[in-house]
């Protein structure tokens, strides 16, 4: 029997609240130029064009979450986390342009002088 995994749609605040409280890891898929003009803290860039579940952090006991523009390039990346049989499911609904349509903050540019690694 085909077993098919439903994808958890985060809302903004509920992801926002799982980062502050250090149960999320977020992964945002977009393509590094997007990435370093605009990102959500916190965040670790592994871009959907050369995406491979085999590369993505190591959660730590979190809770993995995927990011994009919209929801469109997260899903895919969690489409292909499924083929490869990893049981990611999360991903933030409407990815960045909804967390700033919820009024939450973004970094631009390289405004935490951050590298996007994995914060400790």
């Amino acid at each position: 029997m085909l077993n098919v995994a439903k994808t958890n749609d985060l809302p903004p605040e509920e992801v926002k609240a799982g980062l502050e409280a250090g149960r999320f890891l977020l992964v945002d898929v977009r393509e590094p130029d997007e990435f370093a003009g605009e990102r959500i803290r916190g965040a670790v860039n592994v871009p959907l064009s050369t995406f491979s579940p085999s590369v993505l952090p190591a959660a730590q006991g979190r809770v993995l979450v995927l990011q994009c523009a919209g929801g469109k390039r997260s899903a895919m990346a969690l489409d292909r986390c499924r083929q490869a049989g990893h049981a990611l499911d999360s991903h933030l609904a409407g990815g960045i342009a909804a967390w700033k349509a919820a009024g939450l903050p973004t970094i631009k540019g390289d405004g935490d002088g951050g590298d996007g690694r994995a914060p400790l």
